[in-house]
């Protein structure tokens, strides 16, 4: 059987709810960014889709860190909102995060009646590929949105992933995935800088997120999915050798 597949926007269809398709979902501006460090640096991370599913999930520990944001706005009973630098600088990782966002939890959530749901960042673009490579046969590589925009942090991340499947054997389904992988071949990871996401981290006081994003690219060697509500890290020893996808250097670190 031919292994497939396409690059789409959370806002254009519903191909993450085919459960024929294994989904990797991306919200690199900041929701996958910051689940996915929350997962590596021993936080369990819990993504949810609204406010009220935050206070039940929240509900069920005893010291639960609410974090994210709805329109941009923190909600009133989060301590913080979904910054992947100061999450990192925190020390109180034996706290359970609950992690909304506008988008990106959102799409995880959507995602859930798919085969497999991926997160993935620029942080483990590669070894999310690794954990795809031989182990699913189709493959919906999902950018959250934003405002009805494929943004151009996600479109990259996505393509990044999609060009590694393709040197491994994957088909792209359509001509819009060969055209999104071919934009982004190459591209540094500033390219994205152009984004209207960049826009609002300056804007608000931010840019600590984005240069957190980054000077940490490529830095990871695990693969992460959703196993029920909760984020996991597959085990990087499962992964196929680093060097087999070595063909798309690391992309360089901001100056």
């Amino acid at each position: 059987m031919k292994r497939s597949f396409f690059i789409d926007c959370f806002a254009e269809n519903g191909f993450h709810r085919n459960a024929a398709c294994t989904v990797v979902a991306i919200d690199v501006i900041r929701a996958t960014t910051v689940a996915i460090t929350a997962a590596a640096n021993g936080w369990r991370c819990f993504p949810v889709s609204s406010l009220p599913e935050a206070q039940r999930v929240a509900g069920r520990f005893s010291n639960a860190l609410l974090m994210g944001e709805l329109a941009g706005e923190t909600p009133a009973s989060f301590e913080m909102n979904n910054s992947p630098a100061e999450l990192e600088a925190r020390t109180d990782s034996y706290r359970p995060i609950v992690l909304l966002s506008s988008n990106g939890t959102q799409l995880i959530a959507e995602s859930k009646a798919s085969a497999a749901t991926y997160l993935a960042c620029l942080r483990n673009f590669r070894a999310a590929a690794h954990q795809l490579v031989d182990t699913h046969q189709r493959v919906a590589i999902i950018g959250a949105g934003s405002r009805g925009e494929f943004r151009e942090e996600d479109q990259m991340c996505c393509a990044w992933i999609g060009e590694l499947l393709l040197q491994h054997g994957y088909i792209a389904e359509n001509s819009k995935t060969v055209e999104m992988v071919s934009k982004w071949s190459g591209a540094p990871a500033s390219a994205l800088i152009s984004s209207k996401s960049v826009d609002y981290l300056r804007r608000t006081g931010q840019l600590h997120d984005l240069e957190y994003i980054l000077n940490h690219v490529d830095d990871l060697r695990s693969a992460y999915v959703m196993d029920g509500d909760e984020v996991i890290e597959v085990d990087g020893t499962s992964l196929v050798s680093v060097t087999s996808m070595s063909a798309i250097p690391i992309p360089a670190k901001v100056a």
